[in-house]
C-alpha cells in the first residue's frame, strides 16, 4: 500500500495513477487517546486500511496522481532521526574531502551517534526545497527512510523490523559550515520526504534496494543499501536504546557517496526500488 498525503493534508492511497481519499474513513476508524502522545492518525488507521478491497476503494473520491500535490506523507513526526556516515563508500568520501566542514564530525558511527532533525524541517516533494543561505554551500542528500509503526525502547534486533511501518524517500539537506550538524539540517524544507510511504509488507528486504539521486538530469549517486554500515534492524535497535521510538517517528538511514551542491533552479530526482520516485524543485 502506497500511504500519502496531498493538497490540503488530505489522507491518500496511491494506486496506479490515481489517489483514492481516504481521510473520512480514517477520521471515523481512528479513536484518538488525547492522554497519549500523538500519533499519526494514517499510521493508526493501518489495520482498517489493509482491510480494504478494490471493490471498497471504488467508493472513495479519486482524482489523478498528476492532478495532486503530494505532501510529506508523514504529517507530524515527534523525531527526525538521521544516521550519519552509515555508508562506506560516503566514509571514504568524507574522509578524503576536507572541504566539506569547517568543524568535522566523526565519521565512525559509533562514535558520531545518530543526531536529531527540527520536525519544522519537514516538507512533500511538491513543496520543494528553499536554500536558507544562498552564499554557503548547501548539498543534497538522498536516503531511505524508515517510518516508525509502533512504540518500543530497548527493541532487541529480532523484532525490530516489526516496529517499522513503512518506507519512505528522503533527502537530509546540509549547509556546510562550523555549525553543530542537527542546527545545520534543520532549516525549514532541509527534511523531504515522499513521494509516499509504502507500507513494510510490500518491501521484502530493505537492505537490499537500490537508489540513486539525479541533480538535472545527471548522475549524482547510486547505491545499494547493502553498503549500510549499520543495517535498518541495527538503526532502529541503536535509536531506541537512546529514546523510546513513537509511530510517527522518521528514521533517516543515511545518505551514498557522491554528495554535493544544490543552486536555485535545479531539479533533484530521487529514486528508491519498490517505493519510485519523487522530484524536487530547489530555489532561493
Amino acid at each position: 500500500m502506497k500511504l500519502c498525503r496531498f493538497d490540503d493534508y488530505r489522507i491518500g492511497i496511491a494506486d496506479g495513477q490515481d489517489v483514492y481519499d481516504v481521510t473520512e474513513f480514517v477520521r471515523a476508524a481512528v479513536r484518538i487517546d488525547i492522554l497519549r502522545p500523538h500519533y499519526d492518525l494514517a499510521l493508526l488507521a493501518l489495520p482498517h486500511l489493509r482491510k480494504l478491497s478494490q471493490a471498497d476503494m471504488r467508493n472513495f473520491p479519486r482524482k489523478p496522481l498528476g492532478a495532486v500535490k503530494l505532501l510529506s506523507p508523514i504529517l507530524a513526526p515527534g523525531k527526525i532521526i538521521a544516521a550519519p556516515t552509515n555508508y562506506r563508500a560516503h566514509v571514504a568520501e568524507m574522509d578524503a574531502d576536507t572541504t566539506l566542514n569547517s568543524r568535522r564530525p566523526p565519521t565512525d558511527i559509533e562514535t558520531a551517534g545518530l543526531f536529531l532533525k527540527a520536525n519544522t524541517s519537514l516538507v512533500g516533494p511538491s513543496q520543494g526545497m528553499e536554500r536558507r543561505f544562498p552564499a554557503r554551500r548547501t548539498d543534497y542528500e538522498v536516503e531511505l527512510v524508515a517510518v516508525i509503526g509502533r512504540e518500543g525502547s530497548r527493541i532487541d534486533a529480532a523484532a525490530a523490523l516489526q516496529f517499522i511501518a513503512g518506507y519512505s524517500i528522503g533527502l537530509d539537506m546540509t549547509t556546510r559550515g562550523p555549525e553543530d550538524r542537527s542546527f545545520r539540517k534543520s532549516s525549514d524544507s532541509y527534511s523531504v520526504l515522499g513521494p509516499w510511504m509504502v507500507t513494510s509488507d510490500e518491501i521484502s528486504d530493505p537492505d537490499s534496494l537500490q537508489m540513486s539521486l539525479h541533480q538535472n538530469g545527471v548522475l549524482k549517486q547510486q547505491t545499494s543499501t547493502a553498503d549500510m554500515v549499520k543495517d535498518i534492524a541495527a538503526l532502529v535497535v541503536y535509536a531506541s536504546s537512546f529514546f523510546t521510538l513513537y509511530p510517527g517517528d522518521l528514521l533517516y538511514t543515511g545518505t551514498p557517496s557522491g554528495v554535493g551542491p544544490i543552486e536555485a533552479g535545479d531539479t533533484l530526482r530521487a529514486d528508491i526500488d519498490g517505493i519510485g520516485a519523487m522530484d524536487i524543485l530547489v530555489r532561493d
